[in-house]
């Protein structure tokens, strides 16, 4: 059983800073991450991920730049900025009340 995108799609943007919060990463290799950590429940899809790059880009909490070229293909490469980081936790803190709320009920 997977997880409903609908529930999830307000913790996309969270869940791919924190792949990146660490290091500087690449779409696949995030995706990849994704699924590795949620053990396959949670796929995020191509046209997800991407929509996402750009609106974390847009608001200024991820920078992008192209990285070494692998196999002849150039990737661009995403790394979270200082302002990624505050988000990154005001998020984390809304996730722990949003959960507390919901436990009480479920």
């Amino acid at each position: 059983m997977g997880i409903s995108s609908d529930i999830i799609r307000g913790y996309n943007d969270p869940i791919i800073l924190s792949c990146i919060k660490e290091e500087p990463s690449y779409g696949y290799e995030i995706s990849k991450t994704i699924r590795e950590r949620t053990d396959y429940h949670y796929v995020i899809k191509e046209t997800t991920l991407y929509s996402a790059f750009k609106r974390l880009e847009k608001n200024g909490y991820v920078t992008s730049y192209v990285g070494k070229e692998t196999n002849g293909k150039k990737r661009t490469y995403y790394q979270i900025t200082t302002l990624g980081e505050k988000y990154l936790a005001e998020k984390i803190d809304e996730w722990q009340l949003t959960k507390d709320v919901i436990e009480r009920f479920i």
